[in-house]
């Protein structure tokens, strides 16, 4: 995933950099509105920030809209309601004012890709393996054709390991996707559902831990899975 930053704050550029990069994504960074416009290799979503040396962000956003659909989030120090309201009414997609943490920044990219591309998401139940499938459309989850009574939280924990079978979710990147961009408690709840999950779906798929890193979700193919899932270990 490649994202545009157009940014002249070298210390703000830098945290988002590096905290995107963190996160799994390609980042192209540019000091101005011209240089952003310049840009040719292709991106997917474009952080634009609307104090530019050169240009108005604004002026810059209106562009960038007027050349395709690709989402774009607007940061900026300015607070000013009117100012947010004509940038998402230029086609900004989200609007997320200074200061910020880049963990609401990557929420916000991570719900604002959601938004935008609904199109990429199957329209039925998707399968996982021979025993497990999932309706993100309807909200159902079943297993042997049967439907799993899952709380809430239960079925937005699955639908986001789900979005990436095998891949290893950091603590940090399922609090923010399933819970909160804002939260700062602790995460011990997290352990609560995937312990839930594990047990309802046991033989289906399995919830991998990572000591001190996180969650990843590997799926039997053959329904044989691993059988109840061992002790939590405090990953």
């Amino acid at each position: 995933m490649r994202v545009l930053l157009v940014e002249d704050d070298e210390p703000i550029a830098e945290s988002l950099r590096r905290g995107l990069l963190r996160y799994g994504f390609e980042v192209e960074w540019v000091t101005t509105g011209a240089a952003g416009l310049a840009v040719t290799t292709p991106y997917d979503l474009v952080l634009l920030d609307l104090g530019l040396p050169d240009t108005d962000g604004l002026d810059v956003c209106r562009a960038l809209r007027l050349r395709g659909d690709v989402p774009i989030i607007v940061i900026s120090a300015r607070s000013d309601e009117t100012d947010r309201v004509v940038g998402l009414e230029i086609g900004a997609d989200d609007y997320v004012s200074k200061p910020f943490g880049v963990r609401e920044v990557i929420a916000r990219i991570r719900a604002v890709l959601r938004r935008a591309r609904p199109e990429n998401r199957p329209s039925g139940p998707q399968s996982y393996g021979a025993r497990l499938s999932l309706d993100r459309k309807a909200g159902r989850v079943r297993l042997d054709g049967a439907e799993v009574a899952l709380t809430p939280k239960e079925y937005e924990l699955l639908a986001f390991l789900t979005e990436e079978p095998g891949a290893l979710m950091s603590r940090e990147q399922i609090m923010e996707a399933v819970w909160d961009a804002n939260w700062f408690g602790p995460t011990k709840t997290l352990d609560v559902h995937v312990a839930g999950l594990r047990r309802k779906l046991a033989g289906a798929v399995a919830i991998e831990a990572v000591r001190g890193v996180g969650f990843r979700l590997v799926v039997a193919p053959d329904g044989t899975g691993d059988g109840p899932a061992a002790p939590e270990d405090g990953a």
